[in-house]
């Protein structure tokens, strides 16, 4: 790599060997990076298809609210810690953040299991938050720092593919597990798998410490003088002065919001109209399983065409996948297989197009608080996914949450158009 006259040299690694940027210069640390991240979806993959039954069918909660509590808890303890994630990277390497969260989330697969009553699933998911936030927000971080600006499209989206495939693979696993050996405790044991794979790799992995000086190095664009970097300032930025972030944030809030309500409301319609947990565990998988693996030609085509063309698309595309949820629901099995292929390709075109634009527009310096709080946005959408499901579905009923959902993504599809502005690869 060329520098100009007045960078220096590029640093060191612990390893003494020196640090590139680049895909294939990295290539077996994003792979270990990857294969964590494939543990990060399987674990949060375990509640996809059974923790709402086991709400309504093993304690016997009748509110819909009631019952989604534990997306609520999940969601914002996922959003808070991105939030912390970013500012806890100025004072603990990144390595050191994504063994924490393994080590907080080993009891979550066996309290799934064998929980005396709802309080502790409840309970369980304020850990899963924990983990989720740490793991998942270090993977991506580290990611980025790796390959560098150029191709941050093409390794978010292979980071949220191995991710969200995982989610898919893993939900209908536990459906047909569930479907054999019945809601507890087997589908959620697998999960202990998860958790030891997850954490003897996260150990193996190398920090990036010495990528993010080598990128500060060689970043073109000074900070501006004055320009404050501390997390409530980047706060504040991310959420609301800098357009093109407020934008992105939205976007995601409303994506997660989609996804919280699906989580515990699909559940729950499909089977309503008759279908079994096999069937149900299909159509939670599909949902993810093409937003992971549509998102690794999606990440790439991002960094070709731009991130702005993805994203309002990409909403857009969603919020037909609720139309056809509801319009087809006298055929559920195809409402449902149609709905899903939607909302994951949908999904697939926006995620790695919002990461990488709120990287593109936050200098190195404060990139991690920015990301960070794009996270906390994003994730809040669980919550108020869950939120807004519950209180509809227990007033107007199942059908009502799903148009309110068709309209808010429509909406935040247009939103983006407005506000989103490309900004050149650095």
């Amino acid at each position: 790599m060329r520098f100009s006259d007045d960078h220096q040299a590029p640093p060191a690694a612990a390893s003494g060997r020196p640090v590139r940027l680049g895909l294939r210069e990295n290539w077996l640390q994003f792979t270990l990076l990857v294969i964590v991240n494939v543990c990060v979806g399987g674990l949060v993959g375990l509640e996809r298809t059974t923790v709402p039954l086991i709400g309504t069918d093993v304690f016997g909660l009748t509110s819909d609210l009631a019952v989604f509590s534990f997306i609520i808890a999940f969601g914002i303890t996922k959003a808070l810690t991105n939030l912390a994630a970013g500012a806890l990277t100025a004072r603990f390497r990144r390595k050191q953040l994504l063994v924490a969260g393994w080590l907080i989330g080993v009891p979550v697969p066996f309290v799934l299991a064998w929980a005396p009553s709802w309080g502790w699933i409840v309970a369980a998911n304020v850990l899963l938050g924990l983990n989720q936030g740490l793991t998942w927000s270090m993977t991506v971080n580290m990611k980025i720092d790796l390959v560098g600006p150029a191709r941050r499209g093409l390794a978010t989206g292979l980071n949220e593919a191995a991710g969200y495939t995982a989610v898919g693979v893993t939900a209908l696993l536990t459906g047909y597990l569930a479907t054999v050996y019945g809601l507890r405790p087997v589908p959620e044991l697998i999960g202990v798998v998860f958790v030891a794979a997850g954490l003897a790799l996260s150990l193996a992995v190398r920090d990036t410490a010495a990528h993010v000086a080598l990128e500060l190095a060689q970043h073109t664009r000074p900070l501006p003088d004055g320009e404050d970097t501390a997390l409530a300032a980047t706060f504040a930025r991310t959420s609301w002065y800098n357009r093109s972030l407020r934008g992105a944030g939205q976007a995601g809030l409303v994506n997660n919001l989609n996804d919280g309500l699906t989580w515990g409301v699909f559940p729950l319609l499909f089977t309503e109209h008759g279908l079994g947990l096999a069937a149900v565990g299909l159509i939670k998988g599909l949902y993810p399983i093409l937003w992971g693996l549509g998102q690794i030609p999606t990440g790439h085509l991002a960094d070709r065409i731009g991130r702005k063309p993805l994203i309002v698309s990409g909403m857009l595309v969603q919020a037909a996948g609720f139309v056809l949820a509801l319009a087809l629901l006298d055929r559920p099995l195809l409402a449902g297989v149609l709905s899903a292929t939607a909302l994951g390709i949908g999904t697939a075109m926006v995620y790695p197009a919002l990461i990488a634009s709120v990287s593109d527009h936050a200098h190195p310096t404060w990139r991690a608080n920015a990301l960070g709080t794009y996270r906390f946005w994003r994730d809040i959408g669980y919550a108020a996914g869950a939120l807004v499901a519950g209180v509809l579905a227990d007033t107007l009923g199942l059908a009502a949450t799903v148009i309110a959902a068709a309209v808010l993504t429509a909406a935040s599809g247009l939103l983006a158009a407005r506000w989103i502005t490309e900004h050149p690869v650095r």
